[in-house]
């Protein structure tokens, strides 16, 4: 079995395993995430490539982070995890790109991310569930954050935070590759009710 295969595997079982806490259908989970059906059955088949977007919605509709769709068991008290054995879950045309480093376990995971932006180069994000926290921090060069379309410019040396609720960009600015750590704190999931009948 290949990387990728075992990869789209350990996601299909996460994806399966989180909707069936949730108590949703698939018909239920494609409308709450904006997902069609048939791409739901395929992930859940472990069929298909889902891009980062449509991992971003699936993880927010079901109240957990987008490693946790990603990842295998944990192994072990600590985590080492080194950039250059994570592929990026985002690619810019001018060479920008973002990688899940890992999410910390408990009822209040962070994710933590590295991204690289090349000057004028932007990600648009859509608005994550209500109670997301996502913190910038620029280790190297200047960026601008979009924040429910206000600007903010953030350079080297500089951390920002904001509610992670409303829609917001992240564009590389300056002459230089901008280099960041963003973390991403998501709230516990709500309490689970009777679950309903899923598919």
């Amino acid at each position: 079995m290949t990387e990728t295969e075992d990869a789209l595997r350990t996601l299909a079982r996460n994806v399966r395993a989180a909707r069936t806490r949730a108590g949703l259908s698939l018909d239920e989970l494609g409308r709450r995430a904006k997902v069609s059906k048939g791409a739901l059955v395929a992930l859940e088949k472990a069929q298909g490539n889902p891009n980062f977007a449509t991992l971003v919605r699936l993880a927010d509709t079901l109240g957990v982070s987008v490693s946790a769709l990603m990842e295998g068991p944990s192994e072990g008290r600590v985590r080492v995890v080194s950039s250059d054995t994570v592929m990026p879950l985002w690619a810019g045309a001018k060479g920008s790109e973002a990688r899940l480093m890992l999410t910390t376990s408990g009822p209040a995971p962070v994710e933590v991310w590295r991204w690289k932006l090349e000057p004028g180069e932007e990600y648009p994000s859509h608005p994550h569930q209500a109670g997301v926290v996502e913190t910038v921090s620029v280790t190297a060069g200047q960026m601008v954050l979009v924040a429910d379309g206000v600007e903010h410019p953030v350079e080297a040396g500089q951390t920002a935070t904001f509610d992670g609720d409303v829609a917001h960009a992240y564009r590389g600015a300056g002459t230089g590759t901008c280099h960041l750590i963003m973390t991403v704190h998501i709230p516990p999931a709500p309490a689970q009710g009777p679950p309903t009948q899923a598919n």
